[in-house]
């Protein structure tokens, strides 16, 4: 069934929004996120001010469109690259690094909106709960990469601390699973995750047998790392990135391209990524 057309009073709507996110957007490119103001935007479209708030309602609705405009962009620049990067026989080493690169290349390139969405807060403003997905969609492709890894004894504590959460968090389990379902056993319920990975330690260390089969445990230890992986990947990614779109490497010697390459390989040598 073909979907309907918007009509032309809907089509304006959608185009004065877009303009008004556009100037929203040169405001925050020129003064960061306390610089939006929707007087100034008013002003330059000619528009008064109760017109304005016909499209958005505060600063703050529009600060939340702006934001979740850039995490949407930010998740499918990361989708294509892990795309792009599961052709072939790339293994997890090499894809990794891709999808380091790509976002880099993204903040490089859209610095003002990456530092609304992980730069230091806007004053007063606080995000809408629907954020915390699409900030989770823009570090899903990691999760596969770790899944597969064998993580060695630098990141075991961040692995025991990810099992504990996979089981008190059924929502982080479901979003493993989105990104990485062969990490999640069949079968277990929301929450349980984790499970096996703490029976799996505890027998490791002679304090208790097994409580679940070989396949489980393993399973779930896959989740874990997955989970691991990508938080230690998004620290590392953010780190560098946010010094390098602030400016503080200018006068250096070294590329940022190069020193996130360094914190990946490091990474990739902890799970044992080939």
């Amino acid at each position: 069934m073909e979907r309907a057309q918007p009509g032309p009073r809907a089509r304006y709507r959608e185009q004065t929004r877009a303009e008004i996110k556009n100037l929203a957007l040169r405001q925050l490119a020129e003064g960061g996120g306390g610089a939006l103001a929707l007087t100034r935007i008013a002003k330059e479209m000619g528009l008064s001010g109760p017109a304005l708030y016909r499209y958005f309602t505060s600063r703050d609705d529009l600060l939340s469109a702006l934001i979740r405009d850039a995490y949407e962009d930010a998740a499918a620049a990361m989708a294509r690259a892990a795309a792009r990067s599961a052709r072939g026989s790339r293994g997890g080493r090499a894809r990794l690094h891709d999808l380091a690169a790509a976002y880099r290349a993204w903040a490089v390139a859209e610095p003002h909106r990456y530092l609304l969405i992980q730069g230091d807060p806007v004053p007063g403003y606080v995000a809408p709960a629907d954020t915390l997905e699409r900030a989770r969609a823009v570090l899903g492709p990691f999760l596969p990469l770790f899944a597969a890894g064998k993580p060695g004894p630098a990141v075991a504590g961040t692995v025991e601390e990810m099992a504990a959460w996979l089981a008190a968090d059924g929502t982080v389990g479901a979003w493993v699973a989105r990104y990485a379902p062969d990490a999640v056993a069949p079968g277990l319920e929301a929450g349980e995750a984790g499970t096996a990975v703490e029976a799996g330690t505890a027998r490791a260390s002679g304090e208790a047998d097994a409580v679940r089969g070989t396949r489980t445990a393993g399973v779930d230890r896959a989740a874990a790392s997955a989970l691991a992986g990508a938080v230690l990947a998004w620290t590392q990614v953010h780190g560098s990135v946010s010094l390098e779109v602030a400016g503080q490497f200018t006068g250096m010697a070294h590329r940022g391209g190069t020193l996130l390459g360094a914190h990946m390989e490091l990474l990739a040598d902890a799970f044992g990524l080939e």
